[in-house]
């Protein structure tokens, strides 16, 4: 990718974290020889003369990556900052937790994917900075939705948010010209703005007319996911209480989606699998629910071959998926200063960079105004502006209940309902009730 001030890579850490969502893959956890860190626990005196501050992180992060450790210590010469990596969050995670129980093996600083942010703000505030205190923080200058996940109802702000997945429709051009259909992404973005109904509908325009061996959408799921993670509530309710069964949202947006599948507008394809990543490259599908983070991954699976085939319009409605956080255990020998670090790290001119270098989307509003975020292009989707589509689409997203199995209940309803719909030809109800069976054994409902 490359803005008007220039290039940046995506983060491919946000496609396996989607990955997670969708198929919680156990795979074993190692640490980057390159990121290990001295000894755990929190700070500790280099020759007595620099803080060492260290920070826990799942995957490749970005935050090294992207230079932002170095320019920190630049700048703050007492400083030493050391980062260790996990690989799979689904191993971070659960080793965070024991950390936290226990009040050692942590790090000064612990990242936090978006899926555990609720039981994280729930059940171990007190063992974290408010960070909404921090010197340098200004709630002001993050999207509320954002900063209200990262705080606890105590209304300490235990955890500053990094990034997010706001959603837009990725789309190939060729396609669309040879189902007649308009290429231009603002008309694209009409065909369907405000109602993901007039998605379905576009699609059934396509399909009539589709190039042979080709569908609409890659897959029924991530149509699902898009449209759930645009609803304010979705499988809790704003006192804890597991709602998925009952609320609307959640069961309009499984038929709707399975509609995709009965109605023949669906590649039939699982998520983040060799399959599907071969349909980026063979050009099996037209359309893909497409958060910022997932512009990367198109490009790695598509190859040289689909640039300029691919472009990217705005959502039927703003949506998000994917997204992390930064927090401070108290443990830590040196929480003040991991707290200035952490406030730094998150502030809007270091998401922006995190952004041009990464191409991880800030969750500080405050940085949209910025030059590298808003004259952000894609040069491999047609020069496509996604500074200000991803933007717009992250400033309507609502404030959303965010539950502690959030992840368990988003899976199953991907990998056991919707893909006997979609696979397997099952019918939606079969499919819903399928879920819920599953969901009920993992949550020993």
């Amino acid at each position: 990718m490359r803005t008007k001030s220039g290039p940046f890579s995506a983060r491919p850490t946000r496609a396996v974290a989607a990955a997670a969502l969708l198929l919680a893959v156990v795979t074993g956890c190692s640490a980057d020889p390159q990121q290990a860190a001295g000894p755990s626990g929190g700070g500790t005196k280099d020759g007595g003369a620099r803080t060492t501050l260290t920070v826990g992180v799942f995957g490749a992060f970005g935050l090294q990556e992207a230079g932002l450790y170095d320019e920190y210590m630049a700048a703050h010469p007492e400083v030493l900052i050391k980062q260790t990596s996990i690989e799979r969050n689904e191993n971070y995670y659960p080793q965070l937790l024991t950390h936290l129980g226990a009040g050692s093996g942590l790090a000064d600083i612990q990242a936090v994917e978006v899926n555990n942010i609720a039981e994280v703000a729930a059940t171990q505030a007190e063992k974290l900075v408010d960070l909404g205190k921090a010197p340098g923080v200004d709630k002001s200058a993050f999207l509320p939705w954002k900063w209200a996940q990262g705080t606890a109802k105590s209304g300490a702000t235990v955890a500053l948010g990094t990034d997010i997945g706001p959603e837009g429709v990725c789309y190939r051009k060729d396609l669309f010209a040879a189902a007649g259909l308009p290429t231009d992404r603002a008309a694209v973005g009409a065909l369907w703005a405000g109602d993901w109904t007039k998605y379905l509908e576009a699609g059934r325009t396509y399909q009539a007319k589709a190039p042979k061996g080709t569908a609409f959408v890659d897959s029924a799921s991530g149509v699902m996911a898009a449209v759930t993670g645009g609803s304010a509530q979705r499988f809790y309710d704003d006192q804890g209480a597991v709602v998925y069964k009952t609320n609307p949202a959640v069961r309009g947006a499984f038929d709707l989606a399975a509609r995709f599948a009965t109605d023949g507008l669906s590649a039939r394809l699982q998520q983040f699998t060799p399959a599907w990543d071969q349909g980026f490259a063979n050009g099996s599908f037209a359309t893909v629910s497409c958060p910022a983070w997932m512009l990367g991954y198109i490009q790695d699976k598509a190859g040289p071959a689909g640039k300029d085939k691919w472009d990217v319009a705005a959502a039927p409605k703003p949506s998000n998926w994917g997204g992390s956080f930064l927090v401070v255990p108290k443990a830590g020998k040196h929480s003040e200063e991991a707290a200035k670090l952490a406030a730094w790290l998150t502030a809007p001119a270091q998401q922006a960079r995190l952004f041009e270098k990464r191409g991880s989307f800030p969750s500080a509003s405050a940085a949209y105004k910025l030059p590298s975020v808003a004259g952000a292009q894609h040069p491999y989707f047609g020069g496509a502006p996604i500074g200000e589509i991803f933007a717009r689409a992250a400033e309507g997203v609502p404030v959303t209940v965010v539950g502690p199995k959030d992840l368990v209940i988003a899976q199953n309803l991907a990998d056991i309902g919707m893909l006997q719909v979609d696979q397997k030809g099952r019918s939606p109800e079969e499919g819903w009730q399928a879920a819920v069976k599953a969901i009920d054994n993992a949550l020993g409902e």
